[in-house]
């Protein structure tokens, strides 16, 4: 195993003809990079391979894909773009992609069309929102309920949240 922060994404990369003939081998391998990278590195994985002419493997381990599954047959393709997005958006980015059951292009659409930032709570957004787009007068501002509206909108289907860290949420647009 090669000496890399926990929070890169990885894989491991097992050898299916190896695992079958009763060995172990297969190699962990940086995950956010190019996905032809990706295969040349499985390649030479399976160029090692103590079963001659094996050809066939299968992610067997992951790490730092932040609560992300990756299946054990997943596509290079999908698991590079998943993990750079991973990479480079944290903990939102795998949200994203829980919220949407893996689909890379709607966590992309959502997460570049559809996001109003990082708030307290839902009920401090709409707040915020509310009060940029109408004049409340002071004497009403105390009768608004906040947390009502914004159970609302989430309950309407409007508005999703993901949870940031130190109980901030991430708000986003359903539509």
């Amino acid at each position: 195993m090669t000496n890399v922060s926990d929070s890169t994404p990885r894989i491991y990369v097992a050898c299916l003809a190896a695992y079958n003939s009763g060995y172990l081998h297969g190699a962990w391998i940086d995950a956010d990079q190019d996905a032809d990278e990706i295969r040349d590195q499985i390649a030479a994985m399976l160029d090692r391979s103590p079963v001659e002419d094996a050809e066939e493997y299968a992610i067997h381990d992951y790490e730092g894909f932040e609560g992300v599954s990756i299946s054990e047959y997943a596509g290079i393709d999908n698991v590079a773009r998943m993990a750079a997005f991973i990479a480079e958006h944290g903990a939102l980015g795998a949200g994203l992609l829980e919220q949407f059951g893996g689909d890379m292009d709607q966590a992309e659409f959502t997460l570049e069309d559809c996001y109003h930032g990082q708030f307290a709570s839902l009920a401090d957004y709409m707040e915020e929102l509310t009060t940029e787009s109408v004049t409340i007068p002071e004497p009403l501002r105390y009768y608004v309920d906040w947390d009502a509206m914004a159970r609302d909108a989430e309950m309407g289907g409007d508005l999703f949240t993901i949870e940031a860290t130190h109980g901030k949420v991430h708000v986003f647009s359903s539509r």
